[in-house]
């Protein structure tokens, strides 16, 4: 824009946009958003204005960004499918939001669409290779969507863990991802330092509240904004440590904190803490000799060929197998599918490793215990949610009290 003309000077360190018919001042360098008051060039041919324009900022209008296109996973039960029975649904892709998505559709309010819902049945997700690669790989493709939201799982362990893997998915092929679920559920124990996840109760009630939570957290994620601590955005902690200047020393800190607990007042630690129930041991049976003992492995330890099809970790449920007059378990037709350890050595040499049936025997013919229960209780231990387990135990004890069970022998790994 050139500022020399034949009329009247411009103002100090001014020129006249000839264009609009605004002054520019050039101290703002030329930005387009801050102007000053118009003036009649007619007005200038005639002598000029003499006056300084004080300069007014006209108001910058802000940017509203476009909202981030989200796609939603959940599984067959809040897809409105089914139950179990349809536990092994390959992935359906709907072009609208379904289910808990409607809600999440609400929670992200004008920030977000749900372009997308992802349903599948969880048993197909955990159990196919590659399953959850190829149905990530065509969302995006169809959809490019920002921000691909999964769950809330809340204790249910198979969807928790389908859940973590499609953020994980996600996240691998450049899509930011958020899910939920509680805290011992095995999603998180599988994946909690690779994805964002915000913790949950046990209650479906909690939904909305969840959503709105996964919601705000993913849009910061999708938008590329700086994140503040886990607690300050709302998931679990991922294990990561980041530098950054405190007002106190890490002394003074535990000072204070020592000093509001003598007082009684509360304070919050800076390290995490699971604290779990403390459970009181039974009392000592002192005499086993007319006593009928349960034996239960969390070693997985199964039929040959496992023909029930265990999980090898994240177990759902346990399994009862009739060990009625077997003295031992033959190598040749028991083995274990336990994902923790290696299991050569009990699949090719000796299952009583896993499950010490013949020691047990020793015991019964040397009247130290009354009788063996006829059947085993086996599982995968491995990485099975706390809650799960206190399920299992809940069955198992109702199953061994109707059958006069007096006692458990529990052979962990």
């Amino acid at each position: 824009m050139d500022c020399t003309r034949n009329h009247a000077p411009d103002p100090p360190n001014t020129c006249a946009d000839t264009a609009t018919g605004y002054w520019r001042s050039s101290s703002v360098n030329l930005h387009k958003n801050f102007f000053t008051r118009p003036i009649s060039y007619a007005s200038l041919a005639r002598g000029g204005e003499k006056r300084l324009f004080r300069p007014v900022v006209l108001r910058k209008k802000t940017k509203v960004p476009a909202p981030i296109k989200v796609v939603h996973y959940i599984n067959q039960f809040f897809g409105g499918i089914g139950g179990e029975e349809h536990a092994n649904l390959p992935p359906e892709i709907r072009a609208e939001p379904v289910g808990p998505a409607r809600a999440l559709q609400q929670a992200l309010g004008d920030t977000g669409t749900v372009v997308a819902t992802v349903i599948a049945g969880d048993n197909y997700v955990v159990e196919e290779a590659g399953a959850v690669d190829r149905v990530i790989a065509e969302v995006i493709d169809r959809f490019s969507p920002d921000l691909i939201v999964a769950g809330p799982a809340f204790e249910a362990g198979r969807y928790g863990l389908a859940c973590a893997e499609v953020c994980v998915a996600a996240e691998k092929k450049g899509v930011r991802a958020v899910t939920g679920m509680f805290i011992d559920n095995p999603g998180v124990i599988a994946h909690r330092q690779e994805i964002y996840i915000v913790p949950t109760g046990t209650s479906l009630a909690e939904m909305p509240a969840v959503l709105k939570t996964m919601a705000k957290l993913g849009t910061k994620l999708a938008s590329g904004a700086e994140l503040g601590t886990a607690d300050q955005e709302g998931h679990l902690p991922r294990g990561l440590r980041r530098f950054h200047m405190r007002d106190k020393t890490g002394a003074e800190r535990a000072a204070d904190m020592l000093k509001a607990r003598l007082a009684g007042e509360p304070f919050t630690s800076e390290v995490f803490i699971k604290s779990y129930d403390v459970i009181p041991p039974p009392a000592a049976i002192a005499d086993l000799s007319d006593v009928t003992v349960a034996l239960v492995t969390t070693g997985a330890v199964v039929p040959k060929g496992n023909p029930d099809r265990m999980p090898a970790l994240f177990a759902t449920d346990y399994f009862t197998y009739s060990i009625d007059g077997l003295d031992e378990l033959p190598v040749d037709e028991w083995e274990s599918v336990h994902a923790g350890f290696n299991t050569g050595f009990i699949n090719t040499h000796d299952p009583n490793y896993a499950f010490p049936l013949a020691a047990v025997r020793d015991l019964e013919r040397e009247g130290v215990i009354g009788k063996v229960h006829p059947k085993m209780f086996s599982l995968a231990g491995v990485a099975t949610a706390q809650n799960d387990s206190l399920n299992f135990g809940a069955k198992m004890a109702a199953e061994m009290l109707e059958n006069d069970v007096g006692a458990v022998l529990l052979v962990a790994t």
